[in-house]
């Protein structure tokens, strides 16, 4: 419900419904203190907090470092499930193959400077920039 503050009450509750339709895993727990949750329920919670508020864009830091596959993939199609509904994602990720699979555009950054912009389908055919990423440079 802390994602909801800033929306009427009829809308919050609609953004809870849509946050367990997303993470049913959530629905689960919902009786749980969150910082008992484990880490990818944590990260499924975080996400669902800022959905409440319908953004027009979630900004997602890190979204696979240190979670179980599973969970990974969980929140991946959560992912592509917002690109359908016209809900912006700024994704920063290590996970340079995850991420070119959900994405329409790329920017990698060095050192906060752009060393390379283009499209997803550019980046998965760009051999020299995918092992660059991969530190195979």
């Amino acid at each position: 419900m802390v994602g909801g503050h800033v929306v009427a009450t009829n809308i919050m509750s609609e953004g809870i419904d849509m946050v367990y339709e997303y993470f049913p895993r959530l629905s689960e727990r919902r009786d749980q203190a969150a910082g008992s949750l484990s880490g990818g329920e944590q990260q499924m919670l975080a996400m669902g907090r800022a959905l409440i508020s319908r953004p027009k864009i979630l900004i997602v830091d890190e979204l696979s470092l240190g979670l179980m596959p599973k969970v990974v993939d969980e929140c991946y199609a959560v992912l592509a499930k917002l690109k359908t509904e016209n809900i912006g994602v700024v994704l920063v990720e290590q996970n340079t193959e995850r991420a070119f699979a959900v994405a329409d555009d790329v920017v990698v950054l060095e050192a906060g400077n752009e060393i390379w912009s283009g499209s997803a389908e550019e980046a998965r055919g760009n051999d020299a920039l995918r092992a660059s990423l991969m530190g195979l440079h």
